[in-house]
């Protein structure tokens, strides 16, 4: 039986304060156990990517464990709990030559205590499967997408009584895009979307005159976006929470790209899309939140947006390989979009639930 040790991760103030390495670590483990699930190193981040996300936890209480075989960290798992909600947002990783040793039911034991604690019965969590060698498979409640029923992941869940609702496709772009059609496609989109909407764009934090719109948007994110089975995040979103998620960003190096469409008419934002751009060149761009809101649905706008939003890239943030994207499986109209921008499937993210009462 392998020993193991669990401890609380303790969030250092800088990169370069006392007990910063352990953070360094941990990150370094993460990237390791992505890059085993997904087959990849796309997926990694920095600490310094990471960190600041840990450090403003106004609207979001979490917290992090680690697991440590002779010393050396070997898995981790994250409770996040946003407030207002009965949501748990949890994730239990371990590295792969160190599962089947009890590390992963005693990281999910740790979360499953401080989550009853919390009195947040519904645990929620994403985790990111391999597709190789698997043939028997559980179809998603949705009718669309599937995961493996015997990879390691999908019998951890199980085996805890979780459900599985959804599956999202993990979609990538190979950079640089063909400019031509990009721009034809966005034409097209933006005549049959007519002279009522225009297109806003800026990086980095939100203006002012977009903060109240932004926040609506990403409320509606809860009610909007396919959920499945899933329990909607319905936290409360105001402009000041924006601000705050904004200043999350200013402290990380990465950069947010944001396109939004307004209705001219009433002044109402009617979608917003985002990408999200490393410093370094040499990594991948993920798009982030994509949403139109269904009282402006039927008018390419979503195709708008996006396109729009990858010709911005091009000129402000030109040389990086690709984008990366996911999206729930049932959502077939976004998944058009992507694809006639010329995005090509490389793997899969399922959404796992579970009611403690």
């Amino acid at each position: 039986m392998t020993a193991f040790s669990i401890e609380e991760l303790v969030i250092p103030a800088s990169l370069d304060a006392p007990g910063a390495e352990d953070f360094i670590e941990m990150t370094r483990m993460r990237n390791r156990i992505e890059a085993e699930s997904a087959g990849s190193s796309d997926l990694a981040m920095r600490p310094s990517e990471l960190l600041p996300a840990w450090h403003d936890q106004a609207f979001e209480a979490k917290r992090m464990f680690v697991a440590r075989v002779e010393g050396t960290m070997a898995g981790r798992a994250i409770i996040e709990l946003p407030l207002g909600t009965p949501i748990a947002w949890i994730t239990v990783e371990v590295l792969a030559e160190h599962r089947l040793a009890g590390i992963g039911s005693a990281l999910y034991a740790r979360i499953e205590q401080l989550a009853v604690a919390a009195d947040t019965p519904v645990l929620q969590g994403y985790v990111i499967q391999g597709e190789s060698g698997y043939i028997d498979r559980i179809i998603a409640p949705t009718g669309f997408g599937s995961v493996p029923r015997d990879s390691p992941a999908t019998r951890f869940a199980l085996a805890r009584g979780f459900r599985l609702e959804q599956v999202a496709r993990m979609s990538r772009l190979e950079l640089p895009a063909d400019r031509r059609a990009l721009r034809r496609r966005y034409l097209q989109a933006s005549a049959a979307a007519g002279a009522g909407y225009h297109v806003a764009y800026w990086a980095g934090a939100t203006p002012d005159e977009h903060l109240g719109q932004v926040a609506t948007l990403r409320a509606r994110l809860a009610t909007d976006a396919p959920q499945a089975g899933l329990e909607p995040d319905t936290s409360p979103w105001s402009p000041e929470r924006v601000r705050a998620e904004d200043r999350i960003l200013e402290d990380s190096p990465r950069t947010r790209l944001t396109a939004l469409v307004e209705h001219v008419e009433t002044g109402e934002a009617a979608g917003y899309t985002e990408l999200d751009v490393p410093r370094e060149r040499s990594r991948p761009v993920r798009q982030g939140d994509t949403i139109v809101l269904q009282q402006h649905r039927g008018r390419r706008l979503g195709m708008v947006l996006k396109a729009g939003n990858l010709l911005r890239l091009g000129e402000a943030k030109p040389g990086h390989p690709a984008v990366l994207t996911f999206t729930a499986e049932e959502n077939r109209h976004m998944l058009a979009v992507n694809e006639a921008l010329g995005f090509l499937p490389w793997g899969s993210e399922s959404a796992w639930k579970k009611t403690l009462r």
